[in-house]
């Protein structure tokens, strides 16, 4: 498959969407961090904002406090999560095991 090349118009695009998707993931995973807001909000709000449907679950998880790499893939581990998976990959039944098992 041949793309067509992008204009420099359309490239500044691309480029000004992705960083404002980055920063979106990052002011997020921050409020996580600070506990501002919880996993099921961000989950929610996943369903509707692109930028935040692209995070990894691994990432998410690493955001909060007390969890980093190796707890996060044992929790994905034992909730039967890929650690590939980004938030619009999770099924219904993977978002409220992961949401019940952070509650815990």
């Amino acid at each position: 498959m041949v793309l067509n090349p992008l204009t420099d118009e359309q490239r500044a695009a691309a480029r000004e969407k992705a960083k404002t998707a980055r920063i979106a993931r990052a002011a997020v995973k921050e409020d996580l961090k600070h506990r501002k807001v919880t996993v099921e909000e961000v989950l929610n709000r996943a369903k509707n904002e692109e930028a935040l449907s692209r995070l990894k679950v691994t990432e998410l998880l690493t955001a909060l406090p007390s969890i980093g790499e190796v707890r996060a893939e044992a929790i994905l581990k034992e909730l039967n999560i890929a650690s590939s998976r980004r938030l619009r990959g999770l099924g219904v039944h993977q978002r409220s095991a992961l949401v019940e098992y952070l509650n815990k």
